[in-house]
């Protein structure tokens, strides 16, 4: 128990050192926005494409990793949609964010120094690639089942729900740095060493800045919204998506003890900020996914020490 709480308290001792820098006003809104630019357009989009351009291809990409984890983040999303409709009868753009809220874990922010600190770098291979396939599948998922939502009776623009997803997902900055890291490793370029070392340099502050900021976003939002669907997202995110992970990964797939790690833990995360994102961007259940990020996330603290114990 105590090895677990060492691998796990930093990191929430980070983003609560966020959360109160925020709380206190050490740092203004204008500062904490400016912080998780950095993190999100900069320092992850060249953490990804350092590490990306260097896995071994023929080994990340796993076809048992892969599925383990995005068949329980489906069948997640498939809960959660259904519950919103069938069980709090939400309207159905409602429920589609709620849905999203249970599919996009925080592969990123929480899961990669989580994974490492248990594991060791090494152990992130099957991270990175669950991460480099992460935005493109979730966010060409929620935005095509919202347009579809959206324009329920009024008839479907097939072409214009097709160019807001490409649109949507082309400018990502994580989508800049995996391609990049994808066009190094595939063409074997060789890269300077002071570049080598400059992207090392940045990497490095990609996690903990990351970590730093999103405690401070967290400050501003409220436990507000429908205590049991954001009980449901919880339940969603931190129990059915990695025990279906767990079970696929285990019993099904057969895969490396290093694949089961990283798909189980990438899968055990909470929420993150982008599942309020993409309610906020849609106007639907703001409140919701909101309380949701922060609920999920404060209880993760309890239920990520249950699968590191399950995990070998």
């Amino acid at each position: 128990m105590n090895s677990t709480i060492d691998v796990i308290l930093p990191v929430f001792l980070v983003l609560g050192l966020g959360y109160l820098a925020a709380w206190t006003k050490i740092l203004s809104e204008e500062a904490i926005d400016g912080l998780m630019r950095y993190a999100q357009n900069i320092g992850a989009p060249i953490l990804l494409f350092k590490s990306i351009s260097a896995l071994d291809l023929s080994h990340a990409y796993d076809a048992g990793l892969l599925l383990s984890f995005y068949l329980g983040a489906l069948i997640s999303f498939g809960v959660g949609l259904a519950g919103a409709i069938l069980v709090f009868k939400r309207a159905l753009p409602d429920a589609v964010a709620i849905g999203f809220a249970c599919l996009f874990s925080n592969t990123l922010l929480l899961g990669v120094p989580i994974t490492e600190r248990a594991y060791g770098t090494e152990a992130l291979a099957g991270n990175f690639a669950i991460i480099s396939l992460h935005a493109p599948i979730f966010y060409g998922l929620g935005i095509l089942c919202m347009e579809i939502a959206k324009s329920h009776g009024h008839g479907l623009a097939k072409r214009h729900i097709a160019a807001r997803i490409v649109r949507a997902v082309a400018v990502q900055p994580l989508i800049f740095g995996i391609t990049a890291g994808f066009a190094v490793n595939l063409t074997g370029l060789a890269l300077p060493s002071s570049v080598q070392s400059a992207a090392g340099m940045i990497a490095a502050t990609a996690i903990p800045t990351a970590l730093f900021g999103l405690g401070a976003v967290l400050r501003r939002y409220r436990l507000d919204g429908d205590k049991a669907t954001v009980a449901m997202i919880c339940v969603c995110s931190l129990l059915l998506h990695p025990a279906i992970t767990y079970l696929l990964s285990h019993s099904v797939f057969a895969g490396s003890v290093s694949d089961q790690r990283s798909a189980v833990i990438t899968a055990a995360m909470a929420p993150g900020v982008n599942a309020y994102l993409f309610a906020h961007y849609y106007g639907v259940a703001k409140r919701v996914n909101a309380a949701a990020v922060i609920a999920a996330t404060a209880l993760s603290i309890l239920t990520i020490p249950l699968w590191l114990h399950l995990l070998p």
